[in-house]
């Protein structure tokens, strides 16, 4: 729980220690501070009363303390700030999440918990906000806007209309209305929609997006709308549009072949505009144990050429300002005392990390608790399927041959149409094809949906996920239906996860029981087990970068983007206004 920097008697104790009238608790000497409004460096002694900030003076000028730390000459930045982020996408619980990115110097993560929400429903959100409240980290915890993402177009374990919306968001420990995905509907009028928008307006709180695709008259009205931010950029020119369009643009680190063009673009403008901040989406435990969160982003913009002094600041002033707290982003006077200490400011390595003026990490480790909380129920029995036989794969067929609708190409998938045989009543899959398939996991009973792929690369084996955006029912690739019925019934067992079969038997399998997104087991063991899977993986699938990899399993059924896509429902384009329960036309 943060403290409050408004209490008088604080206040009160700040201002005659800033004096010299009475002791800090906590001073530090011999910093160089990196001062995020002027970017400039300068020698500095920071004083600190409770979660306070109360003085940055030269050196020389302080005076008594409590507790005197020696810098050493570190650098000293604000703590970090992530702007958009899903916890659950690094497989770990929330702690364990806590104990990975806070040495590295993240302090805060504004955390849209829609995974969560998906399978469970408010218990997810609760659940979020639980677990998030006794960390070490700050969760700024937003309401799920698209539960599902695509109502009417796939189905999923919850269901967020503008009453739930309106519930959540009266809610002091929520900060915001999440990502807002439903781009079409919003910009149709749909009363669903624009109800859950005006839910957040309402109550005076932030509506985040997620405009993929938008431009010119759309994306003007998306934001006209009342949304505020997007981070589904896939060029400069995005970019710049948003800029132009007065949004709040979240940078990501899940996409780097992007981020060059980006430091590019702005670059180019010769300043940093006040509303560029970072973020990280989406981070696999492997990269998150491997490579950090937050902290790999800032490196890797600063490898492309953007002046350390511009990303750090993207990454606390600019993100403190855009997400509306004043008292963090900055180590100045009446701030909250987030404060960073670096060994190396272009590498953005860590010393020690100090949240609300406590020291909650040094050398790379937590030096507080970061408790776990029981979940509920909801997340611990989410997989309501029943047992998968190979011919559930199979897609009925008359005549010696049928015409299909495909889905064309990964990651951007297009519609497509082959002419394919038919053999004892089922469609026979093309060498060059694979299938995918997507079983709702919240109702026993429910059909299993199959549609053929083309650009997917040669498979040897099978893959199945329960993290599957944002839906997250069962979802299947491969060619053999023993070999996808085997990696179904799998997770079935085992409460969801990844598995990957080949050859009638299981290669790899990282079990998620939480949710069938997340383990309880430490973010080392979680890493490895989804290193070895992804590598055993490649083994058995030819991938074609920048788009036919890995991470496309994950989002190819993420049903709110332009273009065709597979759910539960089947065939579906939610921009057309399509669907089709079967691939045969």
């Amino acid at each position: 729980m943060e403290c409050d920097l408004n209490a008088a008697a604080l206040r009160a104790r700040a201002v005659q220690a800033a004096q010299g009238h009475a002791p800090f608790d906590l001073l530090i000497t011999n910093a160089r501070l990196l001062d995020m409004v002027t970017g400039r460096e300068r020698a500095a002694e920071i004083g600190c009363v409770g979660g306070l900030i109360a003085s940055v003076q030269p050196p020389g000028r302080a005076q008594a303390a409590q507790v005197t730390m020696d810098a050493a000459h570190r650098w000293a930045v604000p703590g970090l700030i992530d702007t958009h982020m899903h916890v659950e996408s690094s497989m770990v619980t929330p702690a364990t999440y806590a104990d990975a990115v806070v040495p590295r110097g993240v302090t805060t993560v504004v955390w849209d918990p829609h995974e969560f929400a998906n399978v469970c429903g408010v218990a997810g959100v609760d659940f979020a906000t639980d677990a998030g409240r006794g960390l070490p980290l700050r969760c700024l915890t937003l309401a799920p806007t698209c539960v599902p993402s695509a109502p009417g177009y796939e189905a999923s374990g919850g269901d967020f209309g503008p009453e739930v919306l309106a519930e959540l968001l009266a809610r002091d420990d929520i900060y915001g209305a999440a990502e807002l995905m439903t781009m079409q509907p919003l910009l149709q009028g749909d009363a669903r929609v624009t109800g859950i928008v005006n839910a957040g307006l309402t109550r005076g709180k932030r509506v985040c997006g997620h405009a993929r695709g938008l431009q010119g008259g759309a994306l003007a009205a998306y934001a006209a709308a009342g949304v505020e931010t997007d981070h589904e950029l896939t060029s400069a020119e995005d970019l710049m549009a948003r800029l132009e369009a007065g949004m709040t643009v979240e940078l990501r680190g899940s996409h780097g072949h992007l981020l060059p063009d980006f430091a590019q673009a702005l670059l180019a403008l010769g300043h940093l505009p006040q509303t560029v901040t970072f973020c990280t989406d989406d981070v696999f435990p492997d990269d998150l144990h491997s490579y950090g969160g937050l902290d790999h982003m800032l490196r890797r913009m600063i490898g492309h050429g953007l002046p350390p002094a511009w990303a750090y600041r993207a990454a606390t002033l600019n993100a403190a300002t855009r997400i509306g707290r004043p008292d963090l982003g900055l180590i100045a006077p009446g701030k909250r005392a987030d404060i960073v200490l670096l060994d190396d400011l272009e590498g953005v390595r860590a010393a020690r990390v100090f949240a609300d003026g406590q020291e909650v990490a040094l050398d790379g480790r937590l030096t507080v608790s970061a408790p776990e909380v029981a979940p509920p129920a909801a997340l611990t029995g989410s997989m309501q399927i029943n047992a998968v036989a190979p011919q559930d794969f199979e897609v009925a067929a008359e005549g010696p041959q049928a015409e299909i609708a495909t889905l064309c190409k990964p990651r951007f998938p297009v519609w497509g149409r082959r002419i394919v045989g038919v053999q004892d009543g089922r469609l026979v899959l093309p060498e060059d094809m694979i299938r995918m398939a997507i079983l709702n996991r919240y109702a026993a009973g429910a059909p299993m949906r199959v549609a053929f792929l083309e650009n997917w690369g040669t498979w040897r084996g099978a893959f199945a996920t329960t993290v599957s955006h944002d839906s997250h029912n069962l979802t299947l690739f491969g060619r053999e239906p023993q070999d996808m019925a085997l990696a179904a019934n799998t997770l079935r067992e085992s409460g969801g996860g990844l598995c990957v079969v080949a050859d009638g038997a299981v290669q790899a399998h990282l079990p998620l029981p939480l949710g069938g997104l997340v383990s309880a087991r430490p973010l080392e063991d979680v890493a490895s087990a989804l290193s070895h899977l992804r590598e055993t993986l490649d083994d058995l699938v030819d991938w074609e970068p920048p788009y036919l990899v890995f991470k496309a399993l994950f989002g190819a059924s993420l049903v709110c983007n332009a273009g065709p896509r597979l759910s539960d429902v089947g065939l579906v384009d939610v921009f057309e206004q399509r669907i089709l329960t079967s691939p045969v036309l």
